[in-house]
């Protein structure tokens, strides 16, 4: 009886901590980035500000503060006018040493993630990894151009393969796109796969995906 009441017990003790951990951590996520979005209020001149007007600061004005600088410098940046003034603005720190590295790299990472035009994180494939006889979910890239095409002329694919649980580390190579067999889960059920360590299984699709010929069918 003591056993059963003590097994309870952990069972409840449990169910509590997977209610209220993911819950926590979300709710301290979304208020960090909100206390540093409110840190954009500080450009605002004093008479602007919550203080001023209710005697106390309002959380979350940052936001809306945030949003709508993001969405005036995106409708400059699209019309004609911003992307010459833009072109302009990117040569002058193409000029600068230090700045011009920095810049570069940073705004070429950022146009291949976030760019619709990109063609990054697009899919999710299974290829063999770290060994011929084990399988790791990987991310597709891209396919390989300029030098590297040239040296890899046998229709090959970059694939990322994050690390469990962080997903910001991880693997990049090049594969032959016949030895991968691809998934129907999105990018995003695959991060979520990949971080839970297979915990949280993706849910079965009602078609069936036949992996590609000459590859060998991954285990269930």
């Amino acid at each position: 009886m003591r056993a059963r009441a003590i097994a309870t017990l952990r069972r409840y003790l449990v169910a509590g901590l997977l209610l209220w951990i993911p819950l926590g951590i979300t709710v301290w996520v979304l208020s960090l980035l909100v206390g540093l979005m409110d840190q954009s209020l500080l450009l605002l001149p004093d008479r602007y500000r919550s203080e001023s007007w209710i005697g106390f600061h309002v959380p979350g004005l940052g936001v809306i503060l945030t949003v709508g600088v993001l969405l005036a410098t995106g409708a400059v940046a699209t019309n004609f006018f911003g992307k010459r003034l833009l072109r302009a603005w990117e040569t002058v720190l193409g000029r600068i040493p230090i700045v011009s590295s920095v810049y570069g790299g940073v705004k070429q990472v950022s146009d291949t993630l976030f760019s619709p035009e990109g063609n990054a994180f697009r899919r999710a494939v299974l290829v063999r990894y770290p060994h011929e006889g084990a399988w790791a979910v990987a991310l597709v890239t891209g396919t390989p151009r300029n030098e590297i095409a040239d040296r890899l002329s046998d229709g090959r694919i970059a694939v990322f393969v994050p690390t469990t649980p962080n997903i910001t580390a991880g693997f990049f190579f090049f594969v032959r796109e016949v030895d991968t067999a691809p998934l129907d889960m999105s990018v995003d059920v695959a991060l979520k796969y990949i971080i839970s360590m297979g915990v949280v299984e993706p849910p079965r699709k009602a078609v069936a995906i036949t992996p590609r010929e000459g590859v060998a069918n991954p285990p269930a």
